[in-house]
């Protein structure tokens, strides 16, 4: 084949994918990425061994109901428990109450169609997936561009945990929901959040994060009113939106305080995990707290000290904060910028940082678009080549090896 003949089909291809509609581009991309991910745990399955979780040779179904699949499982099939289970040490133990509800009974809704609540489980997060890539190229389109936008999807779809589309996880869900939220308040649809709030509330923890950031969204707004008008109307859906959030955010501790007849039923939940890493059995909630005990801990266990980790989390702090305001990332808009800003915050007040911290920072994946905005084929592709790599390097320390307690997603 000669130069110029290779030369007019490379411009046919690129012709005939630029005629394709835009929703048929992003399925081909999130198709062929899913493919990979199937290929990647195929792997991970290959090379899993005795002391692994899964055992030998476990198959798909085995990695994608392992881990908190598992808890949505049994909130979906047993409910919520009235009574708190206690750990030998008399302190609350793990329980489904750290799960919410909405993942668990529409997988289990679609799996009863299906045959089981695992098919459900897998069924929603692959069409949330797609939705969630759907989301996120309209949200990123108006601000970088739409081939910057679909490069954005390549790396959100193919990212280390790309894993979480084909998983029974909460995630996919979430992010679907999440980015239709931002898209929300980008074009100033406010009556559609009065719907996706509570939903995205009871569906994975987090939309506290997102109160915070209606409440920053209204004050940015608020300063610039002279050049972007502020009618009433948008502040009374900002302020309501914002109340609603916090209320729909509190709401689940409430319940499960009232189903088990114990205030502090969903914090002691939730602290059941930490407890696992630090074995301390009277650990109170403090905001910030889980992050300086994690300094230490981590560090203390790579021979380093406590001080170098509590040196390392202050320039990580100041570090994000650095990178939120490149030139990159500004292009992305307020919406994004403020988001991630807030659900930042959020995890630094309520997190205890351990190996599912990659897994809890999926949120704020609209970040890829900065990624994506240099225009140089060769960095896209390279940006691309570490997303996978990074993938596989997830899948396999947490479902070929999964034995110790580091490898948990």
């Amino acid at each position: 084949m000669t130069d110029t003949a290779t030369g007019r089909d490379a411009t046919g291809l690129t012709a005939a994918w630029g005629r394709l509609p835009v929703l048929a581009r992003i399925a081909i991309v999130y198709v062929v990425a899913r493919l990979i991910t199937t290929g990647l745990l195929l792997a991970a399955a290959g090379v899993s061994g005795p002391a692994s979780r899964y055992g030998v040779d476990p198959s798909l179904g085995d990695l994608a109901l392992g881990w908190d699949a598992q808890w949505y499982w049994l909130a979906a099939v047993s409910g919520y428990p009235s009574e708190l289970p206690l750990a030998a040490g008399g302190h609350v133990a793990e329980n489904a109450w750290a799960f919410m509800p909405v993942y668990a009974y529409v997988s289990a809704a679609l799996g009863a169609v299906l045959g089981t609540w695992g098919a459900g489980a897998v069924v929603v997060s692959l069409l949330s997936g797609f939705g969630a890539c759907v989301a996120l190229h309209a949200l990123l389109r108006d601000r970088i561009g739409g081939s910057a936008a679909l490069w954005a999807v390549v790396f959100f779809s193919c990212g280390p945990l790309a894993a979480l589309f084909q998983v029974g996880y909460a995630e996919s869900l979430f992010l679907f929901l999440l980015f239709l939220a931002l898209l929300c308040v980008q074009q100033r649809r406010w009556a559609w959040l009065y719907l996706l709030v509570p939903v995205m509330g009871f569906t994975r923890p987090g939309i506290l994060a997102f109160a915070l950031f209606l409440g920053l969204y209204g004050i940015h707004r608020f300063w610039i009113r002279r050049r972007d008008p502020l009618p009433v109307r948008e502040i009374v859906h900002i302020m309501a939106l914002g109340a609603l959030a916090v209320v729909v955010g509190f709401a689940w501790q409430a319940i499960a305080a009232a189903v088990t007849g114990d205030p502090g039923a969903y914090l002691a939940t939730e602290l059941a995990w930490r407890r696992n890493f630090l074995g301390d059995s009277s650990m109170h909630f403090a905001p910030v707290e889980g992050w300086v005990q994690a300094a230490a801990f981590w560090f203390e266990r790579w021979g380093l000290g406590a001080v170098t980790g509590y040196v390392f989390l202050v320039v990580l702090v100041v570090g994000v904060a650095l990178a939120l305001m490149l030139p990159a990332v500004r292009r992305l808009g307020i919406e994004v910028r403020l988001w991630s800003a807030s659900y930042l915050v959020y995890l630094l007040l309520v997190f205890f940082p351990q190996s599912s911290v990659f897994r809890l920072l999926v949120p704020v994946s609209p970040l890829w678009g900065a990624f994506a905005v240099p225009r140089s084929l060769w960095w896209r592709l390279a940006v691309l080549g570490l997303a996978l790599l990074g993938q596989w390097v997830w899948i396999y320390n947490m479902y070929a090896i999964a034995n110790t307690y580091w490898q948990i997603p």
